[in-house]
């Protein structure tokens, strides 16, 4: 991983902040000994027993701070809820993070045990371990701490438990009711989240909901954003012999399934990357104003091509937050028979393409998969939801199977509400630099439930760095993200007048 890939603006004003406050330092180093306990418990999102584990944890620290703590049962894993004695007269905020974790393969890592949080600082090498000893007596902020889970979303809810320490030691008081609402499923997609929301309306009441999820701006510069895609799946099989046939033999003759997925898939989408399905980006329209926020976005579209590799970028949009504020619809993966050493000299039975659909606002989920489907159709295909039989093999000439999954709505709030603009401003007070303001996030938080049920305000304000490798092996957060994810909470939970 390179060393320094995006390092911010922040971190000058950071590292001023904890050198000059001798109390925030010391809470700071606290945070970062709970970072490495609390990570230290597995968290896969696919196993109860570690969501069980950390449920007891988190038990156990939110209640020592005086919150009242719920475990709330759901067709899925449960979820955990915290909050404050209730004040009359406060308004009160939501916040949203999830305590669940992507699988490990730990023979990927570069350490032996991916919960088992390491220290590294950067060198002309790459990345050099260190002992926590090294950060008694200062705290460098482009030192970063290596593992699962550190960035997603276990740092930020340590650095929020930490902000109420401080609030309390300073004697400051908050400014705000506050609920705290932990997912256990969402790198499952939150399934049962929907109508937990809906089961658990009253007592999720607020007046602001803010989502501490995903990494800031690439420019390191404070974030803050608006709403983010939501997202369905459609899995698409084409067939031809029922078994795989020598292609010697039956090449020119037996129909290819790949081929003819490949020009299926093909037929969807132009050159450039734009869907050619009728109606497929209807209702979208980027007013003047908007375009300037999203032109306001410091991007490059050069050094984006040339971080990822690729001489020219498609045309959805002019440019990359443009690109965001449209439905995609991307080819996530494809199979058929084998390759490289395995090939054979065969004509496949079968080839499967699986597609993810990101979704705005202004696009349905379950529309767009209707749109898919009749271009499907179109291309002379008979639509199954089932394997053919051997009845419709010896019918039907063309068949895809059709598997559809689930639909995450998008979400997007107004940018033009109050609590965003006075946000932004405080934002940038508090860090010493201009806030990126995003619109559209380009992925997934399954949040849209909330904003759907509870009918207010919701804001995105990431406090990881962007290269924190979250979902891939070698996850880390700077020590400094660690510092400003405190200072974020603490600035928020005691500014009055934030709230309308």
């Amino acid at each position: 991983m390179k060393k320094g890939f995006f390092l911010g603006l922040f971190l000058l004003s950071t590292v001023v902040y904890g050198q000059n406050d001798a109390l925030f330092q010391t809470q700071w180093r606290h945070t970062i000994d709970q970072i490495v306990d609390f990570v230290s418990l597995p968290n896969d999102a696919n196993d109860l027993a570690d969501i069980n584990r950390n449920i007891f944890w988190l038990e156990k620290e939110f209640a020592q701070r005086g919150f009242n703590t719920s475990v709330l049962p759901t067709s899925g894993a449960p979820l955990f809820f915290a909050a404050l004695p209730q004040k009359q007269g406060l308004k009160t905020i939501l916040l949203y993070m999830h305590f669940d974790g992507q699988g490990v393969d730990p023979a990927k890592w570069d350490q032996a045990d991916p919960y088992q949080v390491v220290l590294k600082s950067p060198d002309r090498e790459g990345w050099q371990e260190r002992p926590f000893t090294d950060i008694n007596d200062s705290i460098p902020s482009d030192w970063r701490l290596f593992g699962r889970s550190t960035s997603d979303d276990k740092g930020p809810i340590v650095a929020l438990l930490n902000a109420f320490d401080l609030s309390v030691k300073r004697g400051v008081p908050l400014a705000y009711n506050i609920k705290v609402i932990l997912d256990s499923e969402e790198e499952k997609s939150s399934a049962p989240l929907a109508q937990a929301v809906v089961t658990y309306k009253e007592l999720l009441d607020a007046d602001i909901l803010v989502i501490n999820d995903g990494p800031l701006h690439p420019s390191g510069a404070p974030t803050l954003i608006y709403g983010c895609r939501g997202i369905t799946t459609m899995e698409l099989t084409t067939y031809g012999p029922t078994l795989p046939q020598h292609s010697g033999h039956y090449g020119n003759f037996a129909p290819n399934p790949a081929l003819s997925l490949a020009q299926l898939l093909a037929s969807m989408k132009d050159e450039r990357g734009r869907v050619l399905i009728p109606g497929y980006y209807d209702g979208i329209s980027i007013s003047d104003q908007v375009n300037q926020v999203l032109a306001a976005v410091p991007d490059r579209t050069e050094i984006i091509a040339k971080n990822l590799g690729f001489a020219q970028p498609d045309a959805v949009g002019s440019f990359y937050q443009q690109s965001l504020q449209y439905p995609s619809l991307n080819i996530r993966g494809m199979s058929a028979a084998w390759v490289g050493d395995q090939a054979r000299t065969i004509v496949p039975a079968t080839a499967t393409a699986a597609l993810d659909l990101r979704l705005v606002v202004e696009s349905d989920g379950h529309r767009l998969k209707k749109l898919v489907k009749q271009h499907i159709e179109k291309q002379g295909f008979t639509l199954l939801d089932h394997v053919p039989t051997d009845q419709e093999r010896a019918r039907f000439p063309k068949i895809v199977t059709v598997t559809e999954g689930s639909v995450t709505d998008a979400f997007r709030t107004d940018l033009s509400l109050p609590f965003g603009q006075t946000l932004t401003a405080q934002m940038e007070s508090w860090f010493g630099a201009p806030v990126v303001q995003i619109r559209t996030m380009g992925g997934t938080v399954p949040i849209a439930p909330f904003v759907n049920a509870l009918q207010i305000p919701a804001y995105i304000v990431p406090l990881v760095n962007a290269d924190n490798n979250q979902h891939s092996p070698n996850e880390n957060i700077t020590l400094g993200q660690v510092a400003y994810g405190i200072k974020f909470f603490e600035r928020l939970l005691t500014t009055p007048n934030l709230v309308p």
